[in-house]
């Protein structure tokens, strides 16, 4: 038995209204869920994209109907958006325009796209097609 899918992957940052701004407006990403000074969610396709700040998760949140875990992490993550090679160009564009610079641009030896960026919080943020995944 294995897995079938990624439901919901997690970056932790350390300025939530800067992340916010950027997955929201600079990436367009629906927020679904909120809890100020501690995380706010985003849809993402069929996955959900979870920003945590690392000092409120790593202590017991305090009005907690589940009994989530408590969790937390320090330094840049990364997190790669599929997208296909048009989806890149355009991605590229609308990023530029937007003042994020792109860090890197490159076709990998096998196949396939991929730009990376960076968040407010330094994350690596990359758009790749699948294929460099055989997907």
């Amino acid at each position: 038995m294995q897995p079938r899918a990624i439901l919901e992957s997690g970056l932790y940052v350390d300025d939530l209204d800067a992340a916010e701004r950027f997955y929201r407006d600079v990436l367009g990403l629906e927020i679904i869920l909120k809890a100020e000074g501690r995380h706010v969610f985003f849809r993402c396709g069929q996955g959900v994209l979870l920003l945590f700040n690392p000092d409120a998760t790593s202590v017991p949140y305090e009005d907690a109907k589940l009994p989530v875990p408590t969790h937390g992490a320090r330094g840049p993550g990364h997190l790669c958006f599929a997208a296909s090679a048009e989806e890149i160009e355009r991605w590229r564009t609308e990023l530029e325009a937007k003042g994020v610079k792109i860090e890197a641009d490159f076709e990998w030896p096998a196949g396939g796209r991929s730009i990376y960026v960076r968040d407010p919080a330094g994350n690596s943020i990359e758009f790749a097609e699948p294929r460099i995944w055989n997907l």
